[in-house]
């Protein structure tokens, strides 16, 4: 009775145990441990949910870097052209340009929102213990012998 008592209660210590996963700037970080993006989409992919706002905002992101360099490259390329030609400045690719930067005002800020929540939704998961994902090293088997049956806990 004393190693079942003893057994059992290792077992719920070890699975109440949550990491927390928090979001400080731009980066990820469980447990004060900062994430790399291919960490912190693993991580993600534990929850259909989660992955998908995380891939959401990282395609947010990818898509708004693209419209602000494309609008200051096309800004800055029409005014040395100005600058360096007889050429009226304030040209279509100016106007192009601002269109570009004023297009990715909108599409940037939206993901830091998709990143918290795809944060919650992972620490939700796994503060209720719904997942395992958090320790991967860890096992817990019914096996048998010829001398009786018996639980396997590796880790």
């Amino acid at each position: 009775m004393k190693k079942l008592l003893t057994l059992s209660l290792l077992l719920i210590s070890v699975f109440s145990f949550a990491q927390a996963l928090t979001l400080e700037g731009s980066r990820f970080y469980l447990d004060s441990k900062r994430l790399e993006t291919r960490e912190a989409r693993q991580l993600f992919n534990t929850n259909y949910e989660s992955a998908g706002l995380y891939k959401e905002a990282k395609t947010k992101e990818a898509v708004g870097g693209f419209l602000l360099g494309f609008g200051i490259g096309l800004t800055v390329g029409d005014l040395a052209v100005g600058l360096f030609s007889d050429v009226k400045y304030p040209g279509t690719m100016t106007y192009v340009g601002v269109a570009s930067l004023v297009a990715s005002i909108p599409v940037l800020s939206g993901r830091k929102k998709l990143y918290e929540k795809a944060a919650e939704i992972y620490n939700k998961d796994h503060k209720n213990g719904k997942l395992g994902a958090a320790k991967p090293n860890q096992e817990l088997n019914l096996i048998s012998n010829r001398n009786g049956l018996g639980l396997q806990f590796k880790f």
